[in-house]
């Protein structure tokens, strides 16, 4: 799974919230598609500089994945790292534009995630809501808890508040 950040869990929400609100999705638009619209919010830039960006190589985003190379100089291959720097893969990254990742499926009840379809918006929005509650679910797993053995029990519950808060 991705390395969870708390930046890639706010570029999962805020790309959610956006898609939600009406944003932009094309899955045949390499800036408008599943990993397109991440991109946007990962690497700071408008779905026509990416797409622009993918135009000056061959293939969709699978393809580009396929053929990324790290030192090319490429636009589309510098965000790319941008976003393997953010935590992702590169198999996670064709999996999202297919919605395929394992992973991820698990947690979709059998009988959605048989009915998935790679260019609807409404399933890439319950396959990027999924993913993002793993992340959260592995962030806060990795976060370190609270010493409280040497506390006093005020102590103990003004640290809890702060946890809660």
């Amino acid at each position: 799974m991705a390395r969870a950040s708390l930046t890639l869990i706010h570029a999962f929400r805020k790309t959610i919230q956006k898609l939600k609100q009406g944003a932009a999705y094309q899955w045949g638009h390499m800036g408008a598609c599943n990993c397109g619209n991440l991109a946007q919010e990962l690497c700071s830039l408008s779905k026509g500089e990416i797409h622009a960006f993918a135009m000056q190589k061959h293939g969709d985003w699978n393809e580009q994945l396929i053929d990324y190379c790290p030192t090319s100089g490429y636009p589309m291959d510098l965000m790319i790292q941008k976003m393997l720097d953010e935590g992702l893969t590169i198999d996670e990254l064709g999996h999202l534009e297919r919605l395929s990742d394992p992973v991820v499926l698990a947690d979709i009840p059998f009988e959605r995630r048989m009915k998935l379809e790679k260019n609807r918006k409404e399933d890439v929005l319950l396959y990027m809501e999924t993913w993002l509650r793993q992340l959260e679910a592995a962030w806060t797993r990795e976060q370190p808890l609270p010493d409280f053995s040497e506390a006093s029990p005020k102590k103990v519950e003004k640290e809890s508040e702060k946890v809660l808060v």
